[in-house]
């Protein structure tokens, strides 16, 4: 399953400003309908979390995650994840299991 990637600005305050966001000590999610057939994802990390290498490790974390178990989550939906400074030199199966617990609390997952 193919997933889009959000990346303009406007977007990510649309989703802020009318989605619905749980966290957990890795990550915020904010999921919102979208009224498309797939998914888009977003993902926000924060200079405040670290310098650029840890930033785009978590990243690559995330989006790794979407690419192999993205088909789990319902579709049609606009996700943000949010990289909390928790986060910082997590394993991929922490990263795995701590969003696959937000798609639990928002009942996106399957």
């Amino acid at each position: 399953m193919n997933i889009l990637h959000l990346k303009k600005n406007i977007e990510f305050q649309n989703i802020y400003k009318n989605g619905k966001s749980f966290a957990n000590r890795y990550f915020v999610m904010y999921v919102l309908k979208n009224n498309l057939s797939e998914n888009r994802l977003g993902i926000s990390v924060s200079k405040k979390v670290g310098n650029s290498v840890v930033r785009h490790r978590i990243t690559r974390l995330v989006r790794e995650v979407f690419r192999l178990k993205g088909q789990l989550f319902n579709s049609g939906l606009d996700i943000v994840v949010i990289g909390r400074t928790g986060a910082v030199g997590i394993k991929y199966q922490d990263a795995e299991k701590a969003i696959f617990h937000l798609g639990k609390l928002h009942d996106i997952v399957e």
